[in-house]
């Protein structure tokens, strides 16, 4: 698939659009992907009664939870790691949130486009006339770096703070690559090495308030192309959503957590026994909402295909193998599509 090097057509700030009475025709979902919203209270503690496991990182840095990871990653694709030691995470919220509010000429100064999806952006996939998503967004390659002109000026603490988080969640990574390892019986370093020289990125989601919530969605419904994305979510306002038996389960945030889930990758290698599980956001009357998604991905051009020892184990390979280059751009040129781009690679 050939690379796009600009949008289809004019890019519109869906910031722009929050303060209309109704959402234009271009962010009504289809019928049957409207979501059915619960009348929840902006930062309501009531709690969910079928939320994504817990574990604390502690017990699992330890090795004590490999049967609680391997539930999670195998049954939900999601869980909520607390206790895990990082310290910044609401002074980066509000650096973005800070960011967001900037007058629209100064955050144009870093629009995106296809090419790289650096920078400032408000649509993924490249077909024109797509319904598209209520949400902007800023995308950045933390390794190998974005060029330092990618980085906003704005407010003069955003990047200092983003690097210092985003270094303590890398630290948090290992721990879970380990455990995931130990969780499919292989070896510890399995992921490691089937990861290679590991990229990391990381969006900023930012869901201005929108005036008919029930008729779009902040994001698509979707599982995440590369290994492991770890999210710290809004601390007040709810929008992600799990798909889990057969149902649209709404994430309730536990204080401080963060939220970690299995990207396709994983999903390969472990020849199915993990599964990259399909979410989504709400978009919100009351409110807007906004979270930090950081991706780590294995290198670039490694060819992903199921571990040899699970395949020994549980019978044939379920895909085929696949760059992880050529998987992440299918998707960018195409956008989100549930779990089409991974079901495109099984075998049978």
């Amino acid at each position: 698939m050939e690379a796009v090097y600009e949008w289809p057509e004019p890019v519109v700030r869906v910031q722009t659009l929050a303060g209309a009475a109704t959402i234009p025709d271009r962010y009504v979902k289809p019928l049957s992907e409207r979501p059915k919203l619960a009348a929840v209270p902006v930062g309501s503690t009531a709690r969910a009664s079928n939320n994504i496991p817990v574990i604390d990182f502690a017990s699992l840095a330890s090795g004590r939870e490999t049967a609680a990871v391997a539930a999670a990653c195998g049954e939900w694709g999601f869980f909520q790691l607390v206790n895990h030691g990082i310290e910044t995470a609401e002074e980066v919220r509000q650096a973005w949130r800070e960011f967001f509010a900037l007058p629209m000429e100064e955050k144009q100064r870093y629009a995106n486009s296809p090419a790289t999806f650096e920078g400032y952006g408000s649509r993924l996939g490249v077909v024109k006339g797509a319904v598209l998503d209520w949400g902007d967004y800023f995308f950045l390659h933390l390794l190998p770096p974005s060029p330092p002109t990618k980085w906003p000026s704005s407010p003069s603490q955003l990047r200092g703070k983003t690097e210092e988080y985003c270094a303590a969640v890398a630290k948090v990574v290992e721990a879970v690559k380990r455990a995931i390892s130990a969780a499919l019986g292989v070896e510890e370093g399995y992921m490691a090495a089937a990861f290679g020289q590991a990229a990391a990125a990381m969006r900023v989601n930012y869901y201005p308030k929108c005036p008919q919530p029930e008729l779009t969605l902040g994001l698509s419904p979707h599982s995440d192309p590369g290994g492991l994305t770890f999210l710290l979510p809004d601390e007040h306002v709810k929008g992600l959503q799990v798909r889990h038996a057969g149902e649209w389960v709404t994430v309730d945030p536990v204080p401080g957590g963060l939220i970690v889930n299995i990207g396709d990758q994983i999903q390969l290698l472990s020849n199915g026994t993990f599964k990259s599980v399909e979410h989504r956001v709400t978009a919100n009357a009351a409110a807007d909402r906004i979270s930090v998604a950081y991706f780590h991905n294995p290198q670039d051009d490694l060819l992903i295909s199921p571990a040899s020892e699970i395949v020994k184990r549980s019978g044939p390979a379920v895909y085929k193998p696949i760059m992880y280059r050529e998987y992440k751009k299918h998707m960018r040129m195409l956008g989100l599509g549930g779990k089409s781009h991974v079901d495109s690679l099984r075998t049978t």
